[in-house]
């Protein structure tokens, strides 16, 4: 199964509200809350969320320009709005369901080659089909806890360097910045103002260093049960037929190739790729898995046989 691609399309219409980044709101922020009046930067010498803006949409800062584009916020201008990509959920649904059908049209096909009876290759698709959802279920739920564990790691240890190291973490998120063409006197008040609530910095620091959000982590309860349902859903398609009454592995076959063939089609229409594409993709390569294993089957029941 390869993995879904999301197609890098034209960047979208910069409106002033939506165009802000993660830094001009922190700035604005922490101008409300202190009033103008703390031992910080002064009125005058304080960047404004129009200069950061500016300076965070420049040519030379697309990451920071994607960033601010891609942050759902109600009542944008232009009506867009985005689908959730941070929930954990799209990538072991979808691989899932495609291992599901996958593995047990292949597991059929391969029992079918060996001459096995119907009952046999019921109970072995049953078998397939428990087995592997059971199995896809616990791998998504330690992998995915094992990654927020370790970002957790992290995170912790970015907090530490916050209490206990701050100028450096200053200058170091001042320099992040001034890479992503921010002027140096800017991006020095912008850092040192971001310092004053720590957990916006964090939250900062995490971003930048991390790339990740870890606030907002994928659920590994929702990996795990998406997984489990929907490979147990396309490991039962191919057993449909011999469920009712049909002992053929033909038609067996048929089911799965339309099948993979929609489902390749429907994942590639999610990720706005052409749906024959990603149609006639899955379809060959659910082909070529069940063709292998088929032969397989042959050449083990000749060598016992």
């Amino acid at each position: 199964m390869t993995s879904a691609e999301h197609p890098p399309g034209p960047a979208a219409p910069m409106e002033p509200d939506a165009a802000e980044s993660d830094v001009s709101q922190v700035v604005k922020r922490d101008h409300a809350d202190a009033g103008h009046a703390d031992a910080g930067p002064s009125v005058g010498d304080s960047p404004s969320a129009a200069e950061v803006s500016d300076q965070a949409t420049d040519r030379h800062a697309p990451r920071l320009r994607t960033r601010a584009v891609s942050r759902p916020r109600r009542g944008e201008a232009h009506g867009h709005q985005h689908r959730d990509v941070s929930g954990g959920w799209l990538r072991p649904a979808v691989f899932g369901a495609m291992d599901g059908l996958v593995t047990n049209v292949s597991l059929i096909a391969g029992v079918s080659g060996g001459n096995a009876s119907k009952s046999a290759i019921v109970l072995t698709g049953l078998a397939g089909l428990a087995a592997g959802a059971f199995s896809m279920a616990t791998g998504e739920y330690v992998s995915v806890s094992s990654q927020n564990e370790l970002v957790q790691a992290e995170v912790t240890k970015e907090r530490y360097e916050l209490e206990h190291n701050p100028d450096a973490e200053a200058r170091e998120l001042a320099a992040v910045f001034r890479h992503r063409g921010v002027d140096a006197d800017l991006a020095e008040r912008v850092a040192r103002q971001v310092g004053r609530k720590p957990e916006e910095a964090l939250r900062m620091h995490v971003r930048e260093e991390l790339g990740v959000d870890h606030h907002d982590l994928p659920s590994p309860y929702v990996a795990a049960g998406a997984s489990l349902v929907t490979f147990a859903v396309g490991a039962l398609i191919p057993l449909l037929p011999y469920l009712f009454g049909f002992d053929s592995l033909r038609t067996a076959l048929a089911v799965a190739a339309v099948t993979a063939f929609l489902g390749g089609g429907m994942v590639a229409r999610i990720t706005n790729r052409p749906f024959l594409r990603g149609a006639l993709r899955q379809l060959l390569l659910a082909g070529a898995a069940a063709a292998l294993t088929y032969a397989i089957g042959k050449g083990v029941h000749a060598a016992i046989s």
